[in-house]
């Protein structure tokens, strides 16, 4: 397996990362749910392994991007 190096990973500005960035569960929950309130889902499904999302540190994180494409693969599976 080789070594990763910067050309494995294309440069993004910080600008365009951050707007595609959910931090944490109560983001995630507002942005699938549209209520901030419904973290105990995303925790829930995040155990399941039913949702794609990282950690960075302890901060559970998602793409929006990343969300939106499992959603429409989950529509398509019906």
């Amino acid at each position: 397996m080789s070594a990763l190096n910067e050309r494995d990973f294309p440069a993004t500005p910080p600008a365009c990362l951050s707007h595609d960035l959910l931090r944490g569960a109560e983001e995630i929950a507002e942005f699938i749910f549209g209520d901030r309130g419904q973290r105990r889902k995303v925790y829930h499904l995040c155990e399941k392994s039913r949702i794609p999302t990282f950690k960075l540190g302890s901060l559970l994180c998602a793409r929006k991007s990343t969300l939106l494409r499992w959603i429409a693969e989950q529509e398509g599976s019906l």
